[in-house]
């Protein structure tokens, strides 16, 4: 395992040990491919870990079945758990399904959900898939979803994917990834393909 050196120590009064067990809120932004795919694969390894792991999608559709739920699904007993939970109402991208305040109202039904489990610490990892847009939508406070992720009890980490997050969030952030987009077949007027975008 490699061993990586801080650039620099902080005075916090902190042990090597505690430091590095801090638990950790993590953001995946940015106009670029990978941003869930990455979060799922952090998913897997807390898996491995035994951890409890929690996914909750804000954006995709409650009909979709994502290749990563799927094979989720498949894993042997005997390590850690996965809990898939689409918190919307159905709606995707274009947001057709149902009214706009139906699927604010789902999306704060979704966070009070989280915040529920989060004050019983219920998962080790929380990964909440698309949960920048309903902030940006308004449809979630961020005040209230820093001061919960400031004061979340025991050692929960959180990982929020999504474009455009909000400097804010990004500032809260322990790690913070931004995929950027060079190319993409959908430039050149291609559509999504099966095994590649899901």
């Amino acid at each position: 395992m490699p061993q990586g050196q801080p650039i620099a120590v902080p005075d916090d009064g902190l042990t090597t040990r505690q430091r590095r067990n801090r638990p950790l809120l993590m953001v995946h932004t940015g106009d670029g491919k990978g941003k869930s795919t990455a979060a799922f694969g952090l998913a897997l390894r807390g898996w491995n870990q035994g951890w409890s792991v929690g996914v909750f999608q804000f954006v995709k559709s409650a009909k979709w079945r994502l290749g990563e739920q799927t094979a989720f699904e498949q894993l042997p007993p005997g390590f850690g758990t996965i809990e898939w939970h689409k918190m919307g109402s159905g709606w995707s991208w274009s947001r057709k399904a149902g009214s706009e305040d139906d699927h604010a109202l789902a999306a704060a039904e979704g966070w009070a959900e989280i915040k529920r489990r989060i004050a019983a610490e219920e998962h080790d990892l929380y990964l909440l898939d698309e949960f920048t847009y309903p902030i940006n939508w308004g449809w979630v406070d961020l005040d209230d979803v820093l001061e919960t992720l400031a004061n979340r009890p025991g050692r929960q980490h959180v990982l929020i994917t999504g474009r455009r997050a909000d400097p804010r969030l990004v500032e809260a952030a322990d790690l913070v990834t931004e995929m950027t987009k060079v190319k993409h077949p959908m430039d050149a007027g291609q559509k999504g393909q099966r095994g590649i975008e899901w």
